[in-house]
């Protein structure tokens, strides 16, 4: 930390550390409540658990929305921010949640959390697809280093999981595909409405996305499910849902986004531990080593 830094600069900095730690912890936590929830009740599909925890974030996100622009003397959104904000929270929150959830039905959570994490590669290529970008031979090599330590994990998962995990797997990179193109958007509008703002709209309109979505599969009333379910559903709402999102804005505020994507490359090692003491899913040497190779890789490219 420079030296030359007042004990309230400091400060602020260390709280920015922490709460993108707290947020990145937050995240991780997600695909091993949503194991959890599947164990929990045979019965749940992926959309009841997604609209769970949507039904039990949307009034968090609405208070917020409503206190922000109580409180906000910011202009008001254009037709376009409206729009764009409608896309985002549907690209985002909606289809690559959704996706995510469907993946989790077939695969671990630790393979889950290195697939979904490759998410800042992508956000690379697609720049260099659509914005012509060239890629540097440091930022190639960090992408080759992140795909291979993948295959790693997926090759060794593939011979110990169930027959559904390339199914599975490739709903989980469609998820982290989806998230790129809503990082690529969000910068932009982070910055024209406030993030605040954003994370509040972003999520209100996924989770009633979300809440359409189960209406139209199952109706308006949600069937009985065991206690175990609406408990982690709603853990996963506060914990991996709400706070999580704010405290990643408000760290990114204090310490910059470069910092805070490095920071949040301890979420797929938080997920490899939690997996292992509370799934009891297995850690192996080339499970290991394959996360460490896509951290490597996605440590080069977000500190780019």
């Amino acid at each position: 930390m420079p030296s030359n830094q007042s004990p309230a600069e400091q400060r602020n900095q260390m709280t920015g550390f922490a709460l993108v730690l707290l947020g990145a912890f937050g995240f991780s936590a997600k695909a091993i409540l949503i194991k959890l929830a599947y164990a929990a009740d045979v019965q749940i599909d992926a959309i009841t658990l997604m609209a769970l925890r949507m039904l039990f974030s949307l009034p968090f996100f609405l208070v917020v929305a409503f206190w922000n622009n109580a409180a906000s003397v910011a202009a008001p959104m254009t037709g376009r921010q409206w729009l764009l904000a409608i896309a985002l929270g549907l690209t985002g929150y909606y289809i690559a949640s959704y996706l995510d959830f469907l993946g989790l039905q077939t695969i671990s959570a630790g393979l889950e959390r290195v697939i979904l994490f490759l998410y800042p590669t992508f956000v690379v290529l697609l720049s260099a697809l659509f914005h012509k970008r060239k890629i540097s031979l440091r930022v190639g090599l960090a992408l080759v280093l992140s795909y291979t330590g993948m295959l790693l994990v997926f090759m060794e998962q593939l011979s110990l999981a169930s027959a559904n995990i390339l199914l599975g797997s490739a709903l989980v990179l469609a998820s982290a595909v989806t998230f790129a193109i809503f990082t690529m958007g969000s910068g932009v509008m982070t910055h024209s409405i406030g993030s605040t703002r954003f994370t509040a709209y972003t999520m209100t309109v996924a989770s009633m996305a979300t809440l359409a979505h189960f209406g139209l599969r199952h109706g308006t009333e949600i069937k009985h499910l065991s206690t175990g379910v609406y408990v982690l559903a709603l853990v996963m709402a506060v914990f991996s849902t709400v706070l999580p999102s704010f405290f990643m804005n408000a760290g990114i505020r204090r310490i910059g986004a470069s910092s805070a994507s490095i920071i949040s490359t301890t979420g797929p090692i938080a997920t490899l531990a939690l997996a292992f003491f509370i799934l009891d899913e297995a850690i192996t040497g080339t499970q290991l080593a394959g996360t460490f190779l896509v951290l490597a890789g996605v440590y080069v490219v977000s500190k780019k």
